[in-house]
């Protein structure tokens, strides 16, 4: 895959804790799989709105609903993030 290499403006603190998650597998893959993700998460938005002009808005319960899907996905994202850490704790 063809790449460009590219200079970007990030707060300090923000690039410290980015550098620490992403030293296994490198700051700018880390930082392509943000993008991917925030690309994704927009045209999934832009879906959404689709949808919801074609079928209405969406209830509470499929919120809530949704909403319960997205706190196990980020208690399961913290759980390895966790492991991650430690796992590098124990090789160093």
């Amino acid at each position: 895959m063809a790449t460009k290499k590219v200079t970007v403006t990030i707060p300090e603190d923000l690039l410290e804790e980015v550098r620490a998650e992403a030293a296994e597998q490198g700051l700018s893959a880390y930082i392509a799989e943000a993008l991917r993700l925030r690309r994704d998460r927009d045209r999934l938005r832009e879906l959404v709105d689709w949808l919801e002009e074609e079928y209405g808005p969406v209830t509470e319960d499929e919120l809530a609903a949704a909403g319960a899907e997205m706190d196990e996905f980020h208690a399961e994202h913290e759980r390895r993030r966790r492991a991650r850490e430690a796992h590098a704790g124990e090789a160093a």
